[in-house]
């Protein structure tokens, strides 16, 4: 019998193997055409928004994101409103730093199906922050309760006591050295706070119960930026197989580990109906909601539901607040006039300063204002990425087709020339309420605007007001000027080299 055409082909194994090597040069092929095809098409749709020049291959990354801030402000001044930012050849992020663009932006409904998103969604799972939709909206209703004026006002008294731990700790450590690095004390007082707030869990900070939960976090951070920002590793499989994406992995994993053992010890707790856990708290914390949650609509809240808004809540929980208090020391530290009227406020409406209450949160005018120019000159948040589902055409009579990712800068908007006289000065009279109303309402947004604005800005303000009357009536505070800090984005605004401040016990 004459064999077939198939099996003389596989006697001939260099034939096989041609062919093979040909229908991959076949499928590289189709996929560089593919490739530039989107590079024509996005050098196309940018063509009416000017912007710095960049290489061919590497995009702008000769000062994106390690020179960022830095480089901004010039920035500003060239490209007015927006530019177009290149990520390797094939990859355009636009950026917008206007109030009017981001009104436009923020009052739409895009997606965030961005790589930022994909990237975040990789550890911290499908919660509030990278969900979307009715999946978003059912979220959002689940957990807000957790956010009540009576939960806020209890939440208060745990934040006195985790603020007044760190304060312990830093007297004893300046009795041997003036001179503290704060970014990690604080860092771990705020993630006490939301774990006793949040979780119903204790002496998180005194028995250091979450070090390497904190590490794996700021790990997972720092990966995250460097991943949106190198090209190849857009690809999951590339970044996988690398050795960063093997470490990132590692450090995946411990958060989870976290996770599922909060998860696990309160459902143990509940079933067996321990007295501390039942009838001794006197609200639904932020697990209790969500076990709830779990239990009402099984059909569409699931237990991968719960563990990423866990997740979601323990990182953007501590991390951004956190760096709030972190810059908003470094800024009255570094204004010292500022920070004394911030004290007598302070000392005339606490007294001996035992704790602040409900009531005293709106009795500080002077210091809140203070607090909000910090945050305009370091946002915690200093970006949003969002992908547009449909066309916007801005105020200005430009427009950009669906499908294109956009950042909106907030540290650059905060710091935008033409929005604010004389921006890297510290004038907190900048939010007095005359100088408020007289402000475009989206040239101040460190959380976010429209209806996907930050669910705990509340909690966060009331924390950062905590933490800054307790510090101020116990230390003064002064910056270390042989080590100032350098900007730099880790997901949330940080410091590449810490915040160093030099502090003085108040006798």
């Amino acid at each position: 019998m004459k064999p077939s055409w198939l099996q003389q082909l596989m006697a001939h194994h260099f034939s096989l193997l041609f062919l093979f090597c040909m229908f991959l040069l076949l499928l590289l092929l189709l996929q560089v055409i593919r490739f530039y095809q989107k590079r024509r098409w996005l050098i196309r749709v940018v063509h009416r928004f000017p912007g710095p020049p960049a290489h061919w291959f590497y995009g702008h990354t000769e000062f994106y994101p390690e020179k960022e801030y830095e480089k901004y402000t010039e920035l500003m001044e060239k490209y007015p409103r927006a530019f177009p930012l290149w990520i390797g050849p094939f990859t355009m992020f636009f950026i917008i730093h206007d109030p009017e663009y981001a009104k436009t932006l923020l009052n739409r409904k895009d997606t965030k199906t961005t790589i930022f998103h994909k990237i975040a969604e990789s550890w911290i799972g499908r919660g509030l922050v990278t969900l979307d939709g009715s999946k978003w909206q059912q979220h959002r209703q689940i957990v807000k309760p957790g956010f009540s004026i009576s939960t806020l006002k209890i939440f208060i008294t745990l934040m006195n006591q985790s603020v007044r731990l760190m304060l312990d700790k830093w007297e004893k450590l300046i009795a041997q050295d003036p001179h503290l690095e704060i970014t990690e004390h604080v860092c771990l007082m705020t993630l006490d706070s939301i774990m006793k707030c949040a979780f119903n869990q204790d002496n998180t900070q005194k028995n250091r119960t979450l070090d390497s939960y904190l590490e794996a976090a700021l790990n997972c951070a720092k990966c995250s930026i460097w991943r949106a920002n190198n090209f190849l590793y857009h690809n999951d499989q590339i970044f996988k197989f690398s050795s960063q994406g093997q470490i990132f992995n590692k450090f995946c994993q411990v958060i989870q580990q976290h996770t599922d053992k909060l998860i696990q010890d309160r459902k143990k707790s509940l079933k067996n109906k321990l007295k501390q856990d039942t009838t001794q708290k006197k609200y639904q914390d932020f697990l209790d909601i969500l076990l709830r949650a779990k239990d009402e609509h099984r059909e569409h809240f699931s237990e991968e539901d719960i563990r990423a808004e866990v997740k979601t809540f323990m990182f953007a929980g501590h991390d951004t607040t956190s760096s709030a208090i972190s810059w908003i020391l470094y800024c009255l530290g570094k204004n010292p006039v500022h920070q004394q009227r911030c004290r007598d406020e302070i000392r005339e409406l606490l007294g001996d300063g035992s704790a602040i209450t409900w009531e005293h949160l709106s009795q500080m005018p002077y210091t809140t204002m203070c607090i909000k120019e910090c945050l305009r000159l370091y946002p915690p948040g200093a970006t949003i990425a969002r992908m547009l589902n449909k066309p916007v055409t801005f105020p200005d009579g430009r427009s950009l087709p669906a499908g294109i990712t956009v950042l909106l800068n907030i540290w650059a908007i905060h710091h935008n020339p033409t929005i604010w006289e004389d921006p890297e000065v510290f004038n907190p009279l900048r939010f007095s309420k005359e100088n408020s109303d007289q402000r475009h309402s989206h040239a101040f947004i460190p959380f976010s605007a429209g209806s996907r604005n930050c669910i705990g800005q509340q909690f966060a303000m009331i924390e950062c007001k905590v933490a800054l009357a307790l510090t101020l009536l116990r230390f003064e505070v002064a910056v270390d000027h042989s080590r100032p800090p350098i900007p730099i984005r880790r997901v949330v605004l940080k410091s590449k080299n810490g915040i160093h401040v030099l502090l003085k016990k108040i006798c």
